[in-house]
This record gives structure tokens, sequence and C-alpha cells, in this order.
């Protein structure tokens, strides 16, 4: 069967490791979006026998790095064989960084440590569904904007926790659009102060200012000032605003 041109986008799961040919490479792609081919979270098994490939993937690649890898897919001709993409080019789209974990920290930072994993990773679930959902249809071809979410540091057996997929210009547009929102309300917060009383003596001249309004008095002076074809629509907001008003004394006279 002829091989198939393929261009991947997946995780790498696990150290590139010497294959079984001389000057080949092997290692482990984890992909989090479909293809034609594939199905959603597949390990694909890579192989490269270019040599700056495999001088990369084995001294400058780690688990949880995010690369593109273009190349021919092969299938397997029996029902007991794997497939496997030959990798012709490598692009690095994101390097996960190296954690320095120390070796002495006692049980109660590992807890620490196992605590705010938890809450990350519930984090990254939750942002991660709402996107989905809004591409559940699936963007048509040629318009569709690739996000990836994943946790920081080198992932290691963390892999179920990287996502993929594609949305369409408009839902990517309605994303910013909710951020951008949302950082004015917080901006909004940072800036209000943390307690604002009003002196006691604002509160009464508020309050007696508000008793001093007699409503029929008022409707009538609205009335008075607003032309005859636009009054029952006055009187229906004013209504609306401070509840069922006596009703005014007729505003012709």
């Amino acid at each position: 069967m002829d091989a198939i041109p393929l261009t991947l986008d997946g995780y790498l799961a696990a150290e590139a490791e010497p294959g079984d040919r001389v000057g080949t490479v092997s290692w482990r792609l984890t992909c989090s979006a479909s293809t034609d081919h594939l199905v959603d979270e597949a390990v694909i098994p890579c192989t490269t026998m270019e040599p700056e490939i495999a001088h990369e993937m084995l001294t400058e690649r780690q688990p949880g790095d995010l690369l593109r890898v273009v190349g021919h897919l092969t299938l397997p001709v029996t029902a007991d064989g794997i497939i496997q993409l030959h990798a012709e080019s490598l692009e690095v789209l994101w390097a996960a960084p190296v954690l320095n974990v120390d070796d002495d920290d006692d049980a109660g930072d590992t807890a620490t440590v196992m605590d705010a994993d938890a809450d990350r990773n519930k984090a990254i679930a939750a942002l991660a569904e709402a996107p989905t959902s809004c591409a559940q249809d699936g963007p048509g071809p040629g318009q569709s904007i690739r996000l990836h979410i994943s946790p920081t540091g080198a992932l290691g057996s963390g892999l179920e926790h990287c996502h993929g997929f594609d949305v369409t210009p408009a839902i990517a547009h309605r994303l910013a659009d909710c951020i951008d929102a949302m950082n004015c309300f917080m901006d909004m917060d940072s800036e209000r102060p943390d307690s604002v009383l009003l002196d006691p003596r604002t509160v009464a001249d508020l309050n007696e200012l508000f008793e001093d309004i007699n409503l029929t008095d008022l409707t009538n002076k609205v009335l008075n000032a607003t032309r005859p074809e636009h009054r029952a629509a006055v009187t229906q907001a004013m209504d609306d605003m401070f509840g069922d008003i006596p009703a005014p004394e007729d505003t012709d006279q």
C-alpha cells in the first residue's frame, strides 16, 4: 500500500530512542485532534532516517514538547501490523520547560504540589471544554484556527491534560470579545476600593430627598412637557420605574 502524505501535530509522549535499524530514531506522538486517518487521542509511532531530525530528537527534545511532523504514513499490510509515520521534517511548535525538582522536598511540599496540580488540571479541563463545545459542528475546510491548551512543565505522564482543537474565525473573534469583556470587569474590580461606606448623614439626606418627591406632581409636570401622542408611552415608562402612580389631574387645563 502506498504511503500517505501527512502533517501531524502532537505531544512527544516519551523520550526518543534509537531505532531497530542503524541510523534511525523512533518516538511516539500523542495526537489530540482527529484527521482523515487518525482518531482522537491516538498515539502514533514515528521514525526517521534524517540525520538532523535524529540528532534533535535524541539530544534536544523532551516529553511534552508539541511537535509538527511532516512525512508519509505507512499502513500495516497485515492485521497485526502497526502504522508508522516516517518523518521528513520536524517543527517545534512549543517546547515544554524543564522542571528542577529537589529530591529533599518534604512530604508537606509534595502534597501542596499535588493539590496545585489537581487544581490546575481541573482548570485546564474547564478551559478546554468551553471552546470545544463551540467547535462541535466542526469548522469548514480551509478556515480553521488551531488552539492548543496544556500544562506547563515537563509533561511526562500528564499528556491526558493536553488538548488541541479547531475553531472557525467567527468563534475565535467571539472568544476574543469574551476575554476582552472579562479583562474590563477585572480592571474595574482592581480600581474599585475594597470598602466604600457613605456617611450616615448623606444616607439620611438622600432618604429625605426621595421621600419629599410627590409622584403625582412629578407625573403632571412630565406629561405637560410631553407631546400628546407620546403621553401613553411616557406614562407606562414612569409606572415601570416608580410603580403605579395615582392618576394625574387633567394636564390640558
